[in-house]
């Protein structure tokens, strides 16, 4: 069993390089697409806690109900934050990626790499075109 877990929407661009990152490093992470298979309450405390963030900076606005909700209003608990998001699971930003090294939202794409046990194996291009990696398994600087 890997060490490396996923938290994962095949929907999301994001989500899919940061998984081809993780297996672009020769890791094969267990993942769990969590709008099938979502965490429970304990489980999504202790995930924001691991990250070091709060619920609202979990939270996924663009194609959620958030807006409908009025989830940026200040009135919501952060324990109320954190119901809605078991209730909607869409909600949950996305992609989470648990490893020895830590536990991160990864947006942008690249904040995975921070968390890789293994170096890239090779050259990886996002899905849009950008190089991340070069042939050498080196990150491309962005200018």
């Amino acid at each position: 069993m890997s060490d490396v877990t996923i938290y994962h929407n095949p929907a999301c661009g994001t989500s899919r390089n940061v998984l081809a990152m993780i297996r672009n490093s020769g890791e094969e992470p267990q993942v769990i697409e969590y709008l099938k298979t979502p965490p429970d309450r304990a489980t999504l405390e202790r995930l924001i806690i691991a990250m070091g963030i709060t619920p609202r900076e979990l939270l996924r606005k663009k194609g959620t109900p958030y807006e409908a909700l009025s989830l940026d209003s200040t009135l919501w608990t952060d324990a109320q934050l954190i119901d809605f998001m078991v209730q909607e699971p869409v909600l949950i930003n996305r992609p989470i990626v648990i490893t020895p090294l830590g536990t991160r939202l990864c947006r942008p794409s690249e904040a995975v790499l921070d968390l890789l046990p293994q170096p890239q194996q090779g050259a990886f291009t996002k899905e849009d075109g950008e190089a991340v990696i070069d042939d050498k398994g080196a990150r491309i600087a962005k200018p």
